[in-house]
């Protein structure tokens, strides 16, 4: 299970011209998901996202985890592209819908996520706030 997750101060999801999900200060969790992962490999990444510092103190350090704040998450299979050979991502890596939608739906559930819709063209708008971005991964 792969993870970007980018600290913002908004962010916004569209499908087709009309928006099914926004937050304000919180994160965005790009999700994706492959053959091989299951209930532990969600449960990880939910609680890893979790527990991230990155969001200021006091003392203006990176050191607070997400507490109260808003999770955005979007299914995003492309986080599996290889380009390693040619100009062409290969996504045989990247689990599909039936396998990778049920633990997509674990981990927005874990982190009380407002949700872009699975499977969808979606349009993704975010207002960095930093930036801070972090790719996790199991």
């Amino acid at each position: 299970m792969r993870a970007l997750v980018q600290r913002v101060s908004r962010a916004a999801v569209e499908v087709d011209g009309a928006e099914v999900a926004s937050i304000g200060p919180g994160l965005l969790v790009l999700l994706g998901v492959t053959h091989t992962d299951g209930e532990a490999e969600a449960e990880w990444i939910a609680s890893k996202i979790r527990g991230l510092r990155v969001f200021s103190d006091e003392d203006g350090r990176m050191n607070e985890p997400l507490g109260d704040r808003a999770v955005l998450c979007v299914s995003q299979f492309t986080l599996y592209g290889d380009a390693r050979r040619g100009n062409r991502p290969s996504y045989v890596e990247a689990a599909p819908g039936p396998v990778a939608e049920p633990l997509y739906e674990r981990v927005c559930e874990l982190l009380g996520a407002v949700r872009g819709v699975f499977g969808a063209h979606m349009q993704v708008s975010l207002v960095n706030d930093g930036p801070v971005t972090l790719l996790l991964e199991r």
